[in-house]
């Protein structure tokens, strides 16, 4: 009887990759980021990040989301700014325009004033 070799270990696949535990975390915040509710994507892309690097590893996804985030949630409040600022500027005037001319309806200039 002769020795044959031991046979070769079955092939089990490829080696599984390292799991993320932040990646969907990070997926959300990214979405949540750029359909507009800045805040709370900043938030779930901190928690997705921390998670990644508690598992040594790297959340692209969630550090995309933050930067969006905080990208939309300052041109948001300047926008904000902006309206508050105009709309204070458009009845501050129709007020001054008011106290000149007193109660009642009155047209300047091709422009119609309705004063209480």
């Amino acid at each position: 009887m002769t020795d044959a070799p031991p046979p070769a270990p079955a092939y089990s696949g490829a080696p599984a990759a390292p799991v993320n535990p932040g990646k969907t975390m990070g997926i959300v915040a990214l979405v949540l980021s750029i359909i507009g509710l800045h805040l709370i994507g900043i938030i779930v892309g901190f928690v997705g990040l921390n998670q990644s690097k508690k598992a040594g590893q790297k959340n692209g996804f969630a550090l995309a989301g933050i930067i969006v985030g905080f990208v939309g949630l300052v041109i948001g409040i300047i926008v904000v700014i902006s309206l508050v600022a105009g709309g204070a500027a458009l009845f501050g005037g129709l007020a001054q325009v008011c106290a000149e001319l007193g109660s009642g309806v009155w047209e300047v200039n091709g422009v119609t004033y309705e004063c209480p």
